[in-house]
């Protein structure tokens, strides 16, 4: 009689513990939804950054397309700051299931990862003091020029050095390129032109200019090689682009359309 009861005590608690395990799953997950990890690199306003006086979330154009596509999946998405040179690693090893960080699908980078389609094309910009007296790409010739490690205008500053005797520095963060600036270390830097903006904005003592890039196919969302993400993504992103939604949230981050 003992063992019978031990035996009913024992099963009892395991379906406790099987619920309130259940429970707890079900309410990280908002729900009984699934979550999604997004790599990216939250220092790329206004794709992705941190506004530290109101809060430390992640919030950003990316941020909300992320969670626009993965809503209307039936997921969740959690965001986690990476630097932008591990991104790609982070996919491979299974740390993120997808990655939104301005990330231009390069050939180097298709070899070790699967994108999705374009969602974003921007320029380029040649960040400096007011009276560094760059304002060409010829103005350039022996000057130092940083770049963000890992990122597509780490290419373009190799493109320009074929021609132009330029010494190419490279840092981890953007803000880190603006403090090396203003400190001159460096007498420029190149930057995506949208982020950029904002912070010629705020910082009036610098000054850029535009420039053709080369061989540049603009911005798209990166999966793990042979993720089943990634056609299910570039469905939502196409419903998005014909339904006017795309265009909604550039405008609200960029205050303008989509060229």
């Amino acid at each position: 009689m003992k063992k019978v009861l031990i035996l009913l005590l024992t099963m009892v608690m395991a379906i406790g513990l099987a619920a309130c395990g259940t429970s707890e799953k079900a309410s990280k997950a908002g729900e009984g939804k699934k979550v999604l990890v997004m790599g990216t690199s939250a220092d790329y306003a206004p794709f992705e950054y941190i506004e530290t006086e109101k809060s430390d979330e992640i919030i950003g154009f990316d941020v909300d397309l992320a969670k626009a596509i993965a809503g209307k999946l039936g997921y969740k998405v959690e965001v986690k700051d990476m630097e932008f040179n591990g991104l790609v690693q982070a996919l491979k090893s299974g740390q993120a299931d997808f990655v939104l960080a301005g990330m231009t699908p390069t050939e180097k980078r298709k070899k070790n990862v699967d994108f999705s389609d374009i969602y974003y094309t921007a320029g380029f910009m040649i960040v400096s003091k007011k009276d560094s007296g760059i304002n060409k790409l010829e103005d350039l010739k022996g000057k130092t020029v940083g770049v963000q490690l890992g990122s597509i205008q780490e290419g373009q500053a190799k493109e320009i050095g074929k021609t132009i005797d330029i010494k190419i520095e490279d840092r981890n963060r953007i803000p880190d390129l603006i403090q090396e600036i203003k400190s001159g270390r460096f007498d420029s830097a190149i930057i995506e032109d949208t982020v950029a903006k904002g912070y010629l904005t705020n910082e009036k003592d610098l000054a850029g200019f535009t420039f053709e890039a080369k061989g540049v196919e603009g911005s798209a969302i990166a999966f793990p090689k042979n993720s089943d993400l990634t056609e299910k993504f570039n469905q939502e992103l196409k419903k998005m682009k014909e339904n006017g939604e795309l265009d909604k949230l550039v405008v609200k981050w960029f205050g303008g359309e989509q060229k």
